[in-house]
């Protein structure tokens, strides 16, 4: 596969699982949040991040900014804009740090995708059963 197809296969499972790790964080709302917050939020975050670290990264920006920057924007404007309490918040925060290494674990693991996150190796389910 193109490596501009593979990013966007996982731009797209970087939204789906972003919108997951926020219905899960707010699941004992009775009134669940507005579902297009939500979404423009998973864009915003996800897609917006990932092409603006592509970018920073191929503009030569240090990475300090082209991962810090959407870093900062997924930890705290989904708690901000959705005025999530501290439980929620917490909850959120903490499936949120664990959504994007199991992303690339997945990725990693069942198809050998390695470039979502290259400084976490995960083997190719191939090449551990020696297929």
């Amino acid at each position: 596969m193109q490596p501009d197809m593979k990013f966007a296969v996982l731009m797209g499972a970087s939204v789906i699982v972003f919108a997951l790790v926020v219905s899960l964080a707010l699941a004992r709302r009775t009134e669940k949040p507005n579902a297009v917050l939500v979404s423009a939020l998973a864009i915003f975050i996800c897609a917006g991040g990932m092409l603006f670290a592509r970018s920073g990264a191929q503009w030569g920006l240090p990475w300090t900014i082209y991962y810090t920057l959407p870093a900062a924007a997924t930890i705290l404007l989904p708690p901000v804009l959705l005025a999530m309490n501290w439980r929620e918040s917490a909850w959120y925060l903490l499936l949120s740090s664990l959504s994007a290494p199991a992303i690339h674990a997945a990725f990693s693991f069942f198809l050998g995708w390695n470039e979502y996150m290259p400084f976490i190796q995960v083997p190719y389910w191939k090449d551990v059963f020696q297929l």
